[in-house]
């Protein structure tokens, strides 16, 4: 289909007026300001709403993405390809609007949270354009670029805020609630949803004593909820590592402002090198516990009923690990015994052998120590915390989980159902991941037929909070499967070459983590 961009009607916000154009039917509204630029003395200063503008706003390009790694050869990952494109630029807090109409429908509304291990992408990548959902659930989709790396993650001085990638995604959500009835959206109706980095952001939104008001329900898809995250000593060494690395005085910040942001993002790449530990994600910058922004890990408050009004979605995918670990060429013969060893952080002596042999003997990508390896770290990280969230919450509320098992033919199948692979799927826009390796070999048929179903159910819990009964207004699916929620049988919705719901599919593995104990939920 032939692309069609007119202009289109000007909006009056809160900061000013914006005019958009109209794409394939639908109502653009691209690279809006929703906070002052972050930069010279606001470089790691919270998010403050943006001071307006006079004249019209032109709201017919995207903004620039937020400052992050980039490879220009294309070859970033094998996997996912580049998650982020140019141009780049320290000013980044912009958000952008798909709408059907700018009229007073008040039709549901959807937040959209880009992930990337919190350094990479953007709310502008054609992967998360929100045309799908809104032209398919008559629906209201914003996508929000926020800071991330060095410029989200860093506690400037003692006492501030050293989650200024949160004070971005607040203050764009009060952005949504304040403005988004004049582009056809009910600020009552809000669900904020992500994947990876951006689920956590998601859960970490709804238990905001400033924006769990604001949020109806949450989608959270694949959320790194068993991260262990910095602790005040941890952010205040890291924040010494990058002055030293300029060569500044140890208190120096003030010079760090107003450097250059491409050379401040330079010497952070030393963070990526010292994060790497065999057997763990690579993790370089993390949300901070910093006794102003977060009091405690997200998990911890919502298992112990934080947000308890917000309808909750969430889910794991099968071969989560698969994603960092199954075509690295320094793991492909590590030994069983280095495997091991890694396992003795999670289980004691008397368990390690049993476990061990469990994973190996389950049917995942292979039996082999790395397979075992790459099991053991899904669980750790997304599927465990994952189905813990899902108990919790059903314990008072409706909750739905959902396990995804579809697996990638790409690699010869080495990576499975990989990290991200639900993405196309949920927002049913396969030709947008033409770039990325593992969608390579997919059948078009099978795409749409499991697509259609998950799509349309997502759309379905956006309206009403419940993933069945408005797959009317998603893709042509002649009957959707129905997904029962989450209850003492920890029954999830398994989406695979079959569309089942079954009862704790992770019953193996929860029952050995179980028997570890708590203790390392947070690794």
């Amino acid at each position: 289909m032939t692309r069609q961009t007119i202009i289109a009607g000007i909006v009056r916000t809160t900061a000013g007026p914006v005019q958009g154009s109209i794409e394939d039917g639908l109502l653009v509204f691209k690279g809006i300001p929703y906070a002052a630029p972050p930069v010279g003395d606001l470089r790691w200063k919270p998010a403050v709403p943006h001071p307006g503008w006079t004249g019209v706003f032109a709201a017919e390009s995207f903004g620039a993405s937020a400052p992050q790694p980039f490879d220009p050869t294309g070859s970033y990952d094998r996997v996912l390809g580049n998650h982020g494109t140019p141009p780049f630029d320290e000013n980044c807090l912009t958000l952008n609007v798909w709408t059907p109409a700018t009229d007073s429908e008040r039709r549901p509304v959807l937040v959209w949270i880009h992930g990337g291990g919190f350094v990479s992408g953007s709310g502008s990548l054609p992967v998360y354009h929100g045309d799908t959902f809104a032209r398919n659930g008559d629906t209201v989709v914003v996508g929000i670029n926020y800071r991330i790396g060095v410029f989200g993650f860093f506690l400037a001085e003692s006492g501030d805020n050293g989650n200024l990638w949160l004070s971005d995604q607040s203050t764009a959500l009060k952005w949504v609630h304040e403005n988004i009835a004049l582009f056809g959206g009910d600020p009552d109706n809000i669900t904020v949803a992500g994947e990876s980095g951006g689920a956590f952001s998601a859960a970490t939104l709804a238990i905001q004593a400033d924006t769990s008001p604001l949020i109806k329900r949450v989608i959270l898809q694949s959320p790194p909820l068993g991260l262990k995250l910095d602790s005040i000593d941890d952010a205040r060494k890291g924040a010494a590592q990058l002055v030293k690395a300029a060569g500044l005085d140890d208190d120096d910040v003030s010079s760090l402002r107003h450097m250059p942001w491409e050379s401040v993002l330079g010497l952070s790449f030393q963070r990526f090198e010292m994060a790497t530990r065999f057997g763990h994600w690579t993790t370089p910058f993390l949300p901070i516990i910093d006794g102003v922004s977060l009091l405690e890990h997200p998990l911890d408050t919502l298992i112990n009923g934080g947000a308890s009004d917000i309808d909750v979605l969430i889910g794991w995918n099968v071969d989560e690990a698969s994603f960092s670990f199954a075509l690295n060429p320094e793991l492909q013969d590590v030994s069983k015994e280095r495997v091991e060893e890694r396992l003795a952080e999670r289980f004691d002596a008397t368990l390690l052998p049993t476990a061990y042999e469990a994973y190996a003997g389950e049917e995942r990508i292979a039996k082999n120590p790395l397979g075992v390896l790459m099991d053991v770290i899904s669980d750790e990280l997304f599927r465990q915390p994952a189905l813990e969230l899902a108990d919790a919450r059903a314990a008072s509320n409706p909750a739905w989980s959902y396990q995804f098992s579809f697996k990638s033919p790409a690699h010869g199948g080495r990576l499975g159902a990989t990290h991200c692979l639900e993405l196309p799927f949920t927002f049913n826009n396969l030709a947008s991941w033409q770039h990325a390796p593992f969608v390579e070999g997919i059948d078009v048929d099978e795409f749409n037929a499991l697509s259609g179903a998950m799509h349309a159910a997502w759309i379905s819990f956006i309206r009403t909070g419940n993933p069945n009964g408005a797959g009317e207004r998603g893709p042509s699916v002649t009957e959707l499967p129905v997904w029962q929620p989450h209850g003492e049988d920890r029954t999830s919705q398994v989406y695979g070459t079959q569309i089942e719901s079954v009862r704790d599919p992770l019953s193996l593995w929860r029952q050995l983590h179980a028997t570890a104990g708590r203790k390392m939920r947070h690794r």
